[in-house]
């Protein structure tokens, strides 16, 4: 279990992210399309930007900035993953102009199992921490990282470096 904090309080999640040099877990994930999608079927280099919910200030710009930044390198997909609603997803992209990047829910899917980012306890409990995984054209971890506070960003340079 990854030990992480909601406003200084101490959650923790069911399990912890895959470790940097192993195959990606191969999870299924519900696009803002109501369609269903493996993570394998996404080519090119990955960057998995998790997070609580799109409505919350610090998941929304996690989702802008690596839309922006994230995008602009070469054979890289950005893949943004809640337990939102496909609709409300899909309704913040389209506000926003999220074009580049890819959007899923993981409501119906195995992806919070199999990542460990399923937030146990808390105010929280049942939606994902806020995460970054990287991933290489074949599916290896580049990079992962569990943010230790909810209301923190992620090390978008860290994450970026690995590509």
């Amino acid at each position: 279990m990854a030990k992480i904090t909601l406003k200084g309080n101490p959650i923790q999640t069911e399990s912890n992210l895959p470790a940097v040099g192993a195959q990606a877990p191969d999870a299924t994930l519900t696009g803002t399309d109501l369609s269903d999608k493996k993570l394998s079927s996404i080519p090119g280099k990955r960057v998995l930007n998790v997070f609580p919910s799109i409505d919350t200030g610090v998941c929304a710009t996690s989702v802008r900035t690596f839309n922006k930044r994230a995008t602009e390198k070469p054979n890289v997909t950005v893949i943004n993953v809640s337990m939102d609603l496909p609709f409300a997803l899909k309704r913040f992209c389209g506000a926003e102009g999220i074009e580049k990047a890819l959007t899923f829910s993981g409501f119906r899917g195995d992806f919070g199992k199999q990542y460990g980012v399923t937030i146990k306890d808390g105010g929280l409990a049942g939606l994902y921490s806020r995460a970054v995984v990287v991933l290489d054209e074949n599916g290896k971890i580049l990079h992962t990282e569990q943010v230790p506070e909810i209301g923190q960003e992620p090390n978008y340079d860290a994450a970026l470096a690995k590509l």
